[in-house]
């Protein structure tokens, strides 16, 4: 799914946007209200995810989230992987936010 597609604000009552990254790209930079489960702790991590909402799910550049969508969408959820992941989400100009308090970047 193009990340065009995806709800302009975020976050959204019908919409979970999932980020699989790693704990230093969360920190680094990451989408307002996005719920962050590190791809590794996914399966541990499942009821965590509401199971009646949208989840879009969104890594660096699309690998990582594939594989999360795939996993996901195996195991009853209605998943959709972010083409081009939060490169693309940066690059189209959407906002990015810091733990840090830093100025946000996407690692």
């Amino acid at each position: 799914m193009a990340i065009s597609n995806l709800p302009d604000e975020l976050p959204n009552p019908d919409v979970v946007l999932l980020d699989v990254r790693e704990d230093d790209e969360w920190q680094a930079g990451h989408a307002p209200g996005a719920l962050h489960i590190p791809l590794g702790e996914l399966g541990a991590r499942l009821g965590e995810l509401p199971s009646d909402n949208d989840v879009f799910v969104v890594c660096r550049s699309g690998g990582r989230s594939a594989r999360a969508t795939a996993y996901l969408n195996q195991n009853g959820w209605d998943a959709v992987n972010v083409d081009g992941g939060m490169k693309a989400w940066s690059a189209e100009g959407r906002s990015v936010v810091s733990e840090s308090g830093n100025d946000a970047e996407i690692l």
